[in-house]
């Protein structure tokens, strides 16, 4: 099973280690990732495979919630499915 995170805000040191820390320490594998800054804003989406996620994938999306907070970023994850539906034209 695998997800998608998007990370979107204003750009700034650490946004990678942090988010990566969440999805390390709960076992989830970053399979590929993309990043981008334009101006100030920094933009990344990244793959993750969740097959040996060790927490349900619920406490996952808000550790992830939580750490965006902390560091004023916006941070989601959907389900590889969800967000192919979602992109779907």
């Amino acid at each position: 099973m695998r997800a998608v995170v998007t990370v979107i805000g204003k750009d700034r040191t650490g946004i990678i280690y942090n988010v990566s820390k969440i999805l390390a320490e709960n076992d989830v594998n970053i399979e590929d990732i993309s990043q981008t800054v334009m101006h100030d804003f920094f933009t990344m989406i990244m793959l993750v495979d969740l097959k040996q996620m060790t927490v349900d994938f619920s406490e996952l999306k808000a550790s992830l919630e939580a750490i965006g907070e902390t560091i004023g970023m916006s941070i989601r994850i959907q389900h590889e499915d969800l967000f192919n539906a979602m992109h779907t034209i």
